[in-house]
C-alpha cells in the first residue's frame, strides 16, 4: 500500500443499532475495495471486523473494528461500531478519532433508540452524518417512514441523495437524485444497470433534485450566487457544496443500501470518495494544554493511541491515529504519559484481523502497531520538538455494577492483571478493589457488557469467576447536636495510660456558623475556637474539628492523637460500619495525667467519647443518589414511568424527542442495581439510560430499620 498524504486521508464510524447490519455493510465495502474477494456473513461467523471467539459465540459486534480500503486514490479508514448500548465505548472511541459518522438505520424500525443515542453524541462532538437505509428488501421495510423521522428531526437538513422504487421482498431499484440516474440489479446484487429515470418518476426525481442542490448552495457564497443566476449546478459544484454542509452540520444526505446483497454500496462508497471532508476539511484536536494541533505532516511526530487488543499468536496490537508529522519502522518516540522511551516496529493498515504492513503514515492517518513496549490506551507517543498529551476522550459513566471474586482463590492475582489488561482494551470496564465493601467491583454499561466480560475470563483466561450483586456504600451522619465524655485509664504496674476527653457533635454543613453555646439538659456549655481544622474525606463530606479547650486541661501536643481517634471512627460508622461524613466536633474540656498521658491514650478517649456523642445525635444513613435519564419508546412510557416509581423513583420531568420519550428521574444505587435488566424486559431491548452519581440522601426510616437489622444479624454471626 502506498503512502497517502493528509489531503488524501478520510475517517469514517460506521454506527447503528444492533441488527441495522453495519457488519454486513462493512463485508460489502471490503468486497467492492477489491480487499476480500468473497463476502462472508455475520451467521456463518467469517465476516472480517467481527473475528474474535466472543463475537462469533454471539453472533454480533463486541468491539469496534478498523478496517481500511484504497478508494478513488484515497485512503478511506473505517471503524465499524458495535450497535448494542452495552459497548457505547467503542462508539465514543470511534468518533474521536475520526471525521464522518456513517449512520446505518434498519429500514423496518428507522430511528430506534439506540441510534439516538448515537447520534447525541455526533452532535456533541459535532461529526458530520451521512445516513445509510439498510435491508431496504426486507417485507417490513418502510422507507418513508424512515425518511419522515429524519425529517421530524433534522427538518429540511435531511435531504434525500436516493430513493428506492420497490421498497420490500421485490426491491431492485433505485433513483439517484444527485447523478439523476436509476441504479437496477439482479436478485443477487453487485454491478447494476445504469438506467435513465422512468417517465413516471421523472418530475418527483427532478424536484429532489432541486432540493439537493439549493441544500449544496446554502454553504458556499459563490455557490449561491451561481445558484440565483442559473438556478442549477453542477455535479461537482454539488459535491462541494454539500461537504462544506456535511462540515457544518448543516446537511444530512440519506442513501439507499441492501447490504447483503450488494446493492448500491459501490454507489455509497463513489459518494463518500468524492463528498465526504478529509482530515484537514475538520476541526483540529486540542491537546491537555489547550493548544490546537493540526494534521500537518511536515510537523513532529506525535501519536495518539485509542485502542488495543490482545489476540492469539500475535500479541498485544495498539491502534493509534498520527495527531501530526509521520511515523516510520524504527522511530524512537517518547511517551509523555509514561515518561518511557519507545521504538516503532513494523507499521500497519489493517482491514479487521488483516495487516498490510506499509513504510510510513502521516497525519490523520489510522494504523497498527504489534508488541509495543509499554504503551497503553490513552498514551500518547512523540518525537523530538513536541510534547503533546491528549485526553479528549470521555467516556460514559457505568450503570451495572457487581461484585466479582474468583471460584479459586489462587487465581486472585491472575484475576486483577486480566481485568486491568481488559480496561485497556475497553476503558468503559472499570475495575475498582473497594477497601470501604471489602469487594472487587467491576463497573459496565450493562448487563451483557458484563456477561461478555465474563465470557472472555472463563474462556481466554480460563479463570472461573462469579458475580454478586455489590454491597452499597451507604454513609453516616447525625442531624442534631450531643454531647459526650469519655476517661481511658488503664494500669497493669509502671506507667499506665490515661485520657479525657469531653467533646460535642453536631451535623455540619457548608458555612454554617459557630455556636458560642449549647445546651444539653438544662446545662449550658460555652465554646470559644481556638483552633479550627477542617478535613476534607476521601469518601465525600467533611470533618470541621474545633479545639475550644481552655486552662490547659489537655495539651495541644495530644489534639492529633483525639482527631486520629474520631478519624477512626468516621471509618466505620456506628450504625452500618459504613463511613460517616458531615460533622463538627468541639474539644472544649478534658484531663490529662503528668505521667500517664500519652498519643494512644488521648485517641482511645476521643474516638470513644465521639462514638457516644454520634449514637446521641439522631444518626441517620445516606444512601447514593443517581440521576437517571430513560429513553423509551412513548408506548412503553407508562410501563417505564411505573416501574421507576417501584423503585423508589423521583421523577424530575420528561421531554419528548420524537417517537421517543425522555424521562428525568433522581433514584437510589440500590434500586439500580438490575434495572438493565427490568428495562430490558419491559421494553423488549427497546430503550436505554444513562446515570450519574447525584448526591448522598437520607435514607426513609423504614429502609433504615431493615439496614440497622441486617447490619446487626452480621454483628452476632460475626461474634
Amino acid at each position: 500500500m502506498k503512502t497517502y498524504q493528509t489531503n488524501e486521508i478520510k475517517n469514517i464510524a460506521i454506527l447503528g443499532s444492533s441488527g441495522s447490519g453495519k457488519t454486513t455493510l462493512a463485508e460489502a465495502m471490503l468486497f467492492e475495495a477489491g480487499v476480500i474477494k468473497r463476502r462472508g456473513t455475520v451467521e456463518a461467523g467469517n465476516t472480517v471486523t467481527d473475528y474474535f471467539p466472543v463475537e462469533k459465540e454471539y453472533g454480533y459486534s463486541v468491539f469496534s473494528s478498523i478496517f481500511s480500503v484504497e478508494w478513488m486514490n484515497r485512503k478511506l479508514n473505517f471503524i465499524d461500531c458495535p450497535g448494542s448500548d452495552d459497548f457505547i465505548g467503542n462508539v465514543v472511541t470511534s468518533l474521536n478519532v475520526t471525521d464522518t459518522a456513517l449512520m446505518v438505520l434498519n429500514a423496518q424500525h428507522g430511528l430506534e433508540v439506540g441510534t439516538i443515542n448515537q447520534l447525541r453524541y455526533t452532535k456533541k462532538l459535532h461529526k458530520p452524518v451521512i445516513f445509510i437505509v439498510n435491508q431496504l428488501d426486507h417485507e417490513k421495510a418502510d422507507f418513508d417512514n424512515t425518511v419522515y423521522q429524519l425529517k421530524e428531526r433534522y427538518g429540511e437538513k435531511a435531504v434525500l441523495v436516493q430513493y428506492p422504487l420497490n421498497c420490500g421482498e421485490n426491491f431492485n431499484a433505485v433513483v439517484d437524485v444527485l447523478k439523476k440516474k436509476m441504479y437496477r440489479w439482479k436478485p443477487e446484487g453487485g454491478v447494476p444497470e445504469v438506467l435513465e429515470i422512468p417517465d413516471e418518476e421523472r418530475e418527483k426525481a427532478e424536484e429532489l433534485h432541486q432540493k439537493l442542490v439549493e441544500a449544496a448552495a446554502e454553504h458556499e457564497d459563490s455557490l449561491m450566487e451561481k445558484f440565483f443566476e442559473q438556478g442549477s449546478l453542477t455535479e461537482e459544484e454539488m459535491r462541494f457544496g454539500i461537504r462544506w454542509g456535511l462540515v457544518k452540520r448543516d446537511i444530512y444526505p440519506i442513501f439507499c443500501v441492501c447490504a447483503a446483497r450488494d446493492m448500491c454500496v459501490r454507489r455509497t462508497m463513489e459518494f463518500l470518495g468524492n463528498v465526504v471532508p478529509y482530515v484537514v476539511d475538520m476541526a483540529h484536536p486540542i491537546n491537555t494544554e489547550g493548544e490546537e494541533v493540526k494534521p500537518d505532516s511536515k510537523a513532529p511526530t506525535s501519536l495518539f493511541f485509542f485502542k488495543s487488543t490482545i489476540e492469539p499468536h500475535v500479541g498485544d496490537i495498539s491502534y493509534f491515529k498520527v495527531m501530526s508529522g509521520s511515523v516510520h519502522e524504527g522511530d524512537d518516540l517518547v511517551n509523555s504519559d509514561r515518561g518511557s522511551k519507545e521504538r516503532m516496529g513494523q507499521i500497519f493498515s489493517v482491514a479487521g484481523q488483516q495487516r498490510v504492513k506499509v513504510d510510513e503514515m502521516v497525519a490523520g492517518d489510522i494504523g497498527a502497531a504489534v508488541k509495543l513496549k509499554d504503551v497503553r490506551t490513552g498514551n500518547t507517543l512523540n518525537g523530538k520538538g513536541i510534547e503533546n498529551k491528549f485526553n479528549f476522550i470521555k467516556y460514559p459513566d457505568p450503570k451495572y455494577r457487581r461484585a466479582i471474586k474468583p471460584v479459586n482463590e489462587r487465581d486472585a492475582e491472575k484475576l486483577n492483571e486480566a481485568l486491568q489488561r481488559m480496561h485497556g482494551e475497553d476503558p468503559t470496564w472499570l475495575i475498582e478493589n473497594s477497601k470501604e465493601l471489602k469487594q472487587m467491583i467491576v463497573s459496565g454499561q450493562g448487563e451483557f457488557h458484563l456477561k461478555t466480560l465474563k465470557w472472555r475470563l472463563e474462556n481466554n483466561d480460563k479463570i472461573v469467576i462469579t458475580y454478586s450483586e455489590p454491597k452499597i456504600p451507604y454513609r453516616e451522619t447525625i442531624t442534631k447536636p450531643s454531647r459526650a465524655d469519655y476517661r481511658h485509664k488503664k494500669q497493669s504496674g509502671g506507667a499506665g495510660q490515661f485520657g479525657e476527653v469531653h467533646l460535642i457533635v453536631e451535623p455540619y454543613s457548608e458555612g454554617m456558623p459557630m455556636p458560642d453555646s449549647y445546651k444539653f439538659n438544662g446545662q449550658e456549655f460555652k465554646v470559644q475556637s481556638r483552633d479550627v481544622q477542617t478535613f476534607d474525606l476521601e469518601w465525600g463530606g467533611k470533618l470541621v474539628f474545633v479545639n475550644s479547650i481552655v486552662g490547659g486541661s489537655i495539651d495541644s501536643r495530644f489534639m492529633p492523637a483525639i482527631i486520629k481517634g474520631i478519624m477512626a471512627r468516621l471509618e466505620q460508622g456506628p450504625l452500618t460500619g459504613s463511613y460517616a461524613r458531615d460533622v463538627r466536633v468541639i474539644v472544649y474540656d478534658g484531663k490529662m495525667h503528668p505521667v500517664d498521658s500519652n498519643e494512644i491514650s488521648f485517641m482511645l478517649a476521643g474516638r470513644n467519647a465521639f462514638n457516644e456523642a454520634f449514637r446521641n445525635a439522631g444518626p441517620k444513613i445516606l444512601e447514593p443518589i443517581y440521576d437517571v435519564t430513560v429513553f423509551t419508546p412513548a408506548d412503553k412510557l407508562g410501563d417505564v414511568m411505573s416501574d421507576l416509581q417501584n423503585h423508589r423513583a423521583t421523577i424530575l420531568g420528561m421531554e419528548s424527542d420524537n417517537e421517543i420519550e425522555v424521562l428525568n428521574a433522581k433514584v437510589p444505587l440500590k434500586e439500580m442495581s438490575n434495572y438493565s435488566i427490568t428495562l430490558s424486559s419491559l421494553t423488549g431491548g427497546r430503550a436505554s439510560f444513562i446515570m450519574k452519581f447525584s448526591s448522598y440522601e437520607l435514607v426513609p426510616s423504614d429502609v433504615q430499620d431493615k439496614l440497622l437489622k441486617a447490619y446487626e444479624a452480621t454483628q452476632t454471626t460475626e461474634d
